[in-house]
């Protein structure tokens, strides 16, 4: 028999209980605790269970950075293009890769002044031209249409070997700069070589496609500008289209059209913008070389220009130089456009994540 209010036994009796009416302690001392906090303890000697885990907050989801899209491996951001993008992608490619574009260009736009220069030694339109300026009051009208007639067969004549060596000059800048967008977006290396050997498979049958497109713009354009805005538009993808995908040339038509389809004014705006500044970039590099000719249709304005083979070669100079610097850049926005019409059209975007090493982020799951 235990004391009321002492301690329990160890075989379950009454455990204690505090007093009702304690005493309390003198100052300077501290009262003991009413009850000593018993910690739990298993009969069975077995671990107390683990505490209970905080709370966490759920994570917060990431937004995704629409200025990247799915990365931006190279020199474009994978999503779909805005105008900026477009013109910041091709400079950003002539300034990443300067070696190579620069090269090619400087040695298509040499090739291309070379037969010009030649064309034009070889018809010697300068001798009419003298001829022209040399009749004097007394000519008759048919004197004077003879020598228009004369001067105006070997313009056409100089034209058209213009015409062909600007058509091969393209064909070899677009495929070997196509190639290059190719490895650029992805962000991988290339090499000079490795470039030209893929595009040179496809230089000859390029070449063609080159001149039916020009044909169709020079056909449509004798009847009215606004018909020539329709091939030059709705074909201009079919270069770029050619050489990424490996097709036929009318494979390649096809897909340009299927492409433009449903955003012609857009297309069209962009490479309108893309030559304008081409060209505007062009004659401000030119003008200096054509100085001479310049100061002397103002010096003789009485007299007939009649250019020299100095001034001839002085202007091919400058045409090689301003080509170097301003051909490359429609080439590389016509690539950037075919990239972004088929990301905005047929999800390439993915395509070229994936190939570039990036995992897209699954779909979004519909609950």
């Amino acid at each position: 028999m235990t004391e009321t209010g002492g301690p329990s036994g160890p075989e379950g009796t009454e455990t204690p209980k505090p007093q009702a009416d304690a005493p309390t302690p003198p100052q300077g001392e501290v009262r003991p605790p009413s009850a000593p906090e018993q910690q739990w303890q298993s009969p069975s000697g077995a671990t107390p269970p683990p505490p209970l885990p905080s709370y966490q907050p759920p994570p917060q989801q990431q937004v995704p950075d629409w200025k990247v899209g799915l990365g931006r491996p190279g020199v474009i951001p994978l999503r779909p293009l805005n105008l900026t993008d477009i013109l910041d992608g091709a400079v950003t490619a002539m300034r990443k890769y300067w070696r190579m574009v620069f090269g090619a260009a400087a040695i298509t736009a040499v090739l291309t002044a070379a037969i010009n220069l030649v064309g034009l030694l070889l018809i010697d339109t300068t001798s009419d031209l003298e001829q022209v300026r040399d009749l004097g009051p007394a000519a008759t009208d048919q004197e004077l249409l003879n020598q228009m007639l004369g001067l105006l067969g070997g313009t056409l004549a100089t034209s058209f070997i213009g015409l062909i060596a600007t058509l091969l000059g393209t064909t070899l800048l677009t495929g070997f700069l196509t190639v290059l967008m190719g490895k650029a977006v992805l962000g991988k290396p290339v090499t000079f070589k490795e470039a030209l050997k893929e595009a040179t498979p496809r230089l000859l049958p390029l070449l063609g496609l080159t001149v039916l497109y020009t044909l169709a713009i020079m056909v449509a354009a004798i009847f009215c500008l606004l018909p020539a805005i329709i091939p030059y538009t709705f074909w201009a993808l079919a270069s770029p289209a050619f050489i990424l995908e490996r097709g036929t040339v009318m494979e390649s038509f096809r897909r340009s059209v299927k492409l433009v389809s449903g955003m012609f004014w857009r297309v069209f705006g962009i490479l309108l913008l893309a030559t304008v500044i081409a060209s505007f970039l062009a004659s401000i590099i030119t003008l200096p070389f054509s100085f001479g000719a310049f100061m002397s249709i103002f010096g003789n304005l009485n007299e007939m220009y009649v250019p020299s083979t100095g001034d001839l070669i002085l202007q091919s100079v400058g045409t090689v130089i301003s080509q170097t610097i301003v051909g490359p850049f429609t080439a590389l926005v016509t690539v950037i456009l075919y990239i972004d019409q088929r990301m905005r059209r047929e999800g390439m975007d993915i395509e070229l994540a994936r190939a570039a090493g990036i995992t897209p982020p699954p779909p979004p799951q519909a609950w």
